[in-house]
């Protein structure tokens, strides 16, 4: 979940805290890569100061009670009006959307205790993990983890099973007619009964608590006051940070509602590749493997897939080596060894497997507007194969069963 820079054309990730200050004044946050970037590209950038000056001139400025635009054109309180909170953020106004989903406006960012142990990025003024910066530049070797660091009573092993407990109870709040703004208090809520923090809050600034991705939305999506549909698909990605000081990362797509046979046909494909590509896993085997298996299985059912994101290695680091692509013919680096921990993902389309970015710099989308489904676990390759440790309990393999999956 890296955000990108803030330049138009330039998709390099921000890894400083390097602000325009203009958009500071106006309420937006746009960050940029380079001093030289944000130099270089200034004169079209700044096209976004006139469009954010007309729209509060339009919206007769702001207002303490959020009975109009809200000071920063993306929050508002929890206790605003309906049609306020429905309203589009700020940088919607002009957007061209790929589809029909809309984004609507987000509940102030929600507070975790301070005797809740935190990743380094936390409190970071943009986000960044200083030890994942460290990490790419010092290591290049896939870490191997101890038992001790597994079973300990704060181990790895731990984070992932609060991982899926607190995706359980997110899971249990989807229905017609909630927001995915109620989801992200409950994981919220979750994450603190548990002592964990939940992972994405300000990663590289992501303003919530866990990614739910609607329809056309890939993945990264931020939770609003848009209330789910009938016919609606819903990913939850969950990610908690224990007080052992470990990441347990996983997502789950559902089916809300009367959802089309294509949607029932998209959710199950990808629940399919994620089994395929388990398969798979064991001592010995190629990283860049697991994405022929992904291949062939999304092919097989007519659905395609994305290539701008991959699982990652995780643990005392949310995002680290390996990279694990899931298509065909990448050209991922490392082979498979007892005591590694990654995550696999395959992000899978109805349409084409292309992607673009919104405005908030997060949510990822189809190009054709089509849906987008995902599952995730977290996963210790053992001595004879792996094991899933954000799997459900007494599943020790995937078995798919709909109604798990539907609300």
């Amino acid at each position: 979940m890296a955000l990108t820079c803030s330049s138009p054309g330039c998709s390099n990730a921000v890894t400083g805290n390097l602000a325009c200050p203009n958009c500071k004044k106006l309420g937006l946050n746009n960050y940029f890569c380079t001093q030289e970037c944000f130099k270089k590209n200034y004169a079209a950038h700044k096209q976004v100061h006139v469009i954010a000056k007309q729209v509060l001139a339009a919206s007769g400025g702001q207002s303490a009670t959020c009975s109009t635009a809200p000071q920063d054109g993306i929050s508002c309180a929890l206790d605003a009006p309906a049609e306020t909170k429905m309203s589009e953020p700020s940088w919607a106004k002009y957007f061209s959307f790929s589809g029909s989903l809309r984004p609507a406006l987000q509940s102030p960012k929600r507070v975790v205790p301070r005797t809740i142990r935190r990743p380094d990025y936390a409190d970071h003024i943009a986000g960044v993990s200083e030890s994942e910066q460290r990490d790419k530049r010092n290591h290049n070797n896939i870490r191997v983890y101890t038992s001790e660091e597994l079973d300990g009573e704060d181990g790895l092993r731990h984070a992932c099973r609060m991982g899926r407990e607190v995706l359980n109870e997110g899971a249990k709040a989807i229905r017609v007619g909630v927001t995915t703004d109620e989801i992200d208090r409950v994981v919220h809520e979750a994450c603190i009964e548990r002592d964990c923090y939940p992972s994405p809050l300000n990663y590289y600034n992501f303003p919530k608590s866990v990614c739910t991705s609607v329809n056309e939305v890939i993945c990264h999506g931020i939770p609003d006051f848009r209330e789910v549909q009938d016919g609606d698909i819903v990913n939850i990605d969950v990610t908690t940070f224990n007080r052992g000081g470990y990441h347990g990362d996983l997502n789950e797509t559902f089916l809300v509602g009367n959802v089309d046979d294509d949607g029932k046909r998209l959710v199950k494909t990808s629940f399919d590749c994620l089994a395929a590509a388990l398969d798979k896993v064991k001592p010995g085997t190629l990283y860049r493997d697991l994405g022929t298996a992904i291949h062939k299985t999304a092919s097989k059912n007519k659905c395609s897939i994305v290539r701008t994101y991959c699982g990652h290695g995780i643990g005392s680091l949310f995002h680290t080596i390996p990279n694990v692509p899931h298509y065909h013919k990448n050209k991922a680096k490392g082979t498979m060894k007892a005591g590694h921990v990654f995550t696999i993902e395959p992000m899978i389309n109805l349409g084409n497997p292309g992607d673009f970015t919104w405005g908030d710099n997060w949510t990822a989308v189809t190009t054709d507007g089509k849906r987008s489904s995902q599952f995730e676990h977290t996963i210790l390759v053992t001595d004879t194969g792996y094991e899933l440790l954000t799997g459900r309990e007494n599943e020790p393999v995937m078995t798919w069963d709909a109604a798990l999956n539907s609300r």
